[in-house]
Protein backbone atom coordinates (compact mmCIF):
# COMPACT_ATOMS: atom_id res chain seq x y z
CA UNK A 1 0.00 0.00 0.00
CA UNK A 2 1.73 3.30 -0.63
CA UNK A 3 3.10 4.93 2.24
CA UNK A 4 1.80 8.63 1.62
CA UNK A 5 1.71 10.85 4.98
CA UNK A 6 -0.46 13.49 6.47
CA UNK A 7 0.96 14.42 9.44
CA UNK A 8 2.12 11.37 9.93
CA UNK A 9 -0.89 9.54 9.24
CA UNK A 10 -0.71 7.18 5.97
CA UNK A 11 -3.11 5.39 3.44
CA UNK A 12 -2.63 2.47 5.14
CA UNK A 13 -3.22 4.07 8.64
CA UNK A 14 -6.52 5.08 7.33
CA UNK A 15 -7.46 2.09 5.69
CA UNK A 16 -6.82 -0.32 8.75
CA UNK A 17 -8.51 1.64 11.16
CA UNK A 18 -11.68 1.69 8.68
CA UNK A 19 -11.19 -1.67 8.60
CA UNK A 20 -10.84 -2.26 12.27
CA UNK A 21 -14.13 0.03 13.11
CA UNK A 22 -16.30 -1.86 10.23
CA UNK A 23 -15.22 -5.50 11.93
CA UNK A 24 -15.74 -4.24 15.58
CA UNK A 25 -19.55 -2.91 14.55
CA UNK A 26 -20.06 -5.61 12.94
CA UNK A 27 -18.69 -7.97 15.57
CA UNK A 28 -20.59 -6.11 18.04
CA UNK A 29 -23.59 -6.49 16.12
CA UNK A 30 -23.90 -9.89 15.01
CA UNK A 31 -23.49 -11.08 18.63
CA UNK A 32 -26.55 -9.22 19.79
CA UNK A 33 -28.54 -10.45 16.55
CA UNK A 34 -27.40 -13.89 17.42
CA UNK A 35 -27.93 -13.79 21.19
CA UNK A 36 -30.82 -11.23 21.19
CA UNK A 37 -32.91 -10.99 18.01
CA UNK A 38 -33.10 -13.44 15.98
CA UNK A 39 -34.38 -15.49 19.26
CA UNK A 40 -36.80 -13.27 19.68
CA UNK A 41 -38.24 -14.06 16.38
CA UNK A 42 -39.90 -17.32 18.15
CA UNK A 43 -41.88 -14.89 20.02
CA UNK A 44 -43.53 -13.10 17.54
CA UNK A 45 -47.15 -14.35 17.10
CA UNK A 46 -48.20 -16.04 13.95
CA UNK A 47 -50.59 -12.94 12.95
CA UNK A 48 -47.68 -10.61 12.83
CA UNK A 49 -44.60 -12.58 11.85
CA UNK A 50 -44.61 -12.22 8.15
CA UNK A 51 -44.99 -8.32 8.59
CA UNK A 52 -41.76 -8.43 11.21
CA UNK A 53 -39.81 -10.70 9.33
CA UNK A 54 -40.13 -7.51 6.37
CA UNK A 55 -39.65 -5.12 8.59
CA UNK A 56 -36.68 -6.84 10.13
CA UNK A 57 -35.11 -6.84 6.51
CA UNK A 58 -36.15 -3.80 5.46
CA UNK A 59 -34.74 -1.74 8.91
CA UNK A 60 -31.68 -4.30 9.30
CA UNK A 61 -30.32 -3.79 5.70
CA UNK A 62 -29.21 -0.21 5.94
CA UNK A 63 -27.64 -0.56 9.45
CA UNK A 64 -24.85 -3.54 8.20
CA UNK A 65 -24.70 -2.62 4.45
CA UNK A 66 -22.53 0.04 5.00
CA UNK A 67 -20.42 -1.22 7.18
CA UNK A 68 -20.34 -4.62 4.78
CA UNK A 69 -18.94 -2.79 2.74
CA UNK A 70 -16.24 -1.24 3.98
CA UNK A 71 -15.16 -4.54 5.30
CA UNK A 72 -15.23 -5.84 1.76
CA UNK A 73 -13.45 -2.94 0.20
CA UNK A 74 -10.64 -2.52 3.07
CA UNK A 75 -10.06 -6.30 3.31
CA UNK A 76 -9.89 -5.55 -0.58
CA UNK A 77 -7.29 -2.92 -0.77
CA UNK A 78 -5.09 -4.75 2.14
CA UNK A 79 -5.35 -8.57 0.42
CA UNK A 80 -3.74 -6.62 -3.14
CA UNK A 81 -1.29 -3.90 -1.21
CA UNK A 82 -0.71 -5.43 2.48
CA UNK A 83 1.17 -2.94 5.15
CA UNK A 84 4.60 -3.65 6.46
CA UNK A 85 4.27 -5.95 9.43
CA UNK A 86 1.03 -7.88 7.93
CA UNK A 87 2.19 -9.97 4.92
CA UNK A 88 -0.15 -11.69 2.54
CA UNK A 89 -1.13 -14.41 5.23
CA UNK A 90 -3.31 -12.79 7.32
CA UNK A 91 -4.19 -10.10 4.61
CA UNK A 92 -5.90 -13.29 2.34
CA UNK A 93 -7.07 -14.53 5.93
CA UNK A 94 -8.69 -11.25 5.84
CA UNK A 95 -9.90 -11.27 2.44
CA UNK A 96 -11.37 -15.02 2.99
CA UNK A 97 -13.27 -14.41 6.39
CA UNK A 98 -14.94 -11.44 4.51
CA UNK A 99 -16.21 -13.61 1.53
CA UNK A 100 -17.40 -16.44 3.49
CA UNK A 101 -19.48 -13.82 5.48
CA UNK A 102 -20.71 -12.43 2.96
CA UNK A 103 -21.45 -16.01 1.24
CA UNK A 104 -23.14 -17.72 4.40
CA UNK A 105 -25.13 -13.93 4.07
CA UNK A 106 -26.30 -14.43 0.26
CA UNK A 107 -26.86 -17.87 0.27
CA UNK A 108 -27.92 -19.24 4.04
CA UNK A 109 -29.55 -16.10 6.03
CA UNK A 110 -30.90 -13.92 3.52
CA UNK A 111 -33.30 -17.11 2.16
CA UNK A 112 -34.03 -18.04 5.30
CA UNK A 113 -35.47 -14.28 5.98
CA UNK A 114 -37.20 -14.64 2.72
CA UNK A 115 -38.92 -17.82 4.07
CA UNK A 116 -39.64 -15.78 7.25
CA UNK A 117 -41.21 -13.37 5.15
CA UNK A 118 -43.37 -15.89 3.22
CA UNK A 119 -44.18 -18.44 5.40
CA UNK A 120 -44.45 -16.74 8.89
CA UNK A 121 -42.18 -18.32 11.92
CA UNK A 122 -42.42 -21.62 12.45
CA UNK A 123 -40.15 -22.95 15.60
CA UNK A 124 -37.65 -25.14 13.04
CA UNK A 125 -37.25 -21.84 10.98
CA UNK A 126 -36.30 -19.54 13.17
CA UNK A 127 -33.97 -22.15 14.73
CA UNK A 128 -32.13 -22.37 11.53
CA UNK A 129 -32.14 -18.83 11.41
CA UNK A 130 -30.36 -18.70 15.17
CA UNK A 131 -28.40 -22.15 13.93
CA UNK A 132 -27.33 -20.79 10.95
CA UNK A 133 -26.04 -17.78 12.23
CA UNK A 134 -23.53 -19.28 14.80
CA UNK A 135 -21.18 -19.25 11.33
CA UNK A 136 -21.46 -15.72 10.77
CA UNK A 137 -20.63 -14.87 14.39
CA UNK A 138 -18.06 -16.85 14.49
CA UNK A 139 -16.53 -15.46 10.95
CA UNK A 140 -17.58 -11.75 12.18
CA UNK A 141 -15.72 -12.38 15.56
CA UNK A 142 -12.46 -13.57 13.94
CA UNK A 143 -12.77 -10.69 11.26
CA UNK A 144 -13.30 -7.97 14.39
CA UNK A 145 -9.97 -9.67 16.10
CA UNK A 146 -7.72 -9.94 13.11
CA UNK A 147 -8.50 -6.36 11.86
CA UNK A 148 -7.39 -5.30 15.73
CA UNK A 149 -4.23 -7.19 15.27
CA UNK A 150 -3.62 -5.69 11.86
CA UNK A 151 -4.12 -2.43 13.34
CA UNK A 152 -1.06 -2.68 15.87
CA UNK A 153 0.44 -4.98 13.52
CA UNK A 154 1.14 -2.25 11.09
CA UNK A 155 1.80 0.73 13.58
Amino acid sequence: MADQSTAGVTVADLVLAAQAVASGAMCGLIWFVQAVHYPLFAAVGDERSRDYAVEHQRRTTPVVLPFMLVELVTASIVAVWPPAGIGRGPAFLGLALVASIWLLTFLVQVPLHGRLAGEGHSPPLVAALVRGNWLRTIAWTARAILAVWMLRAAA
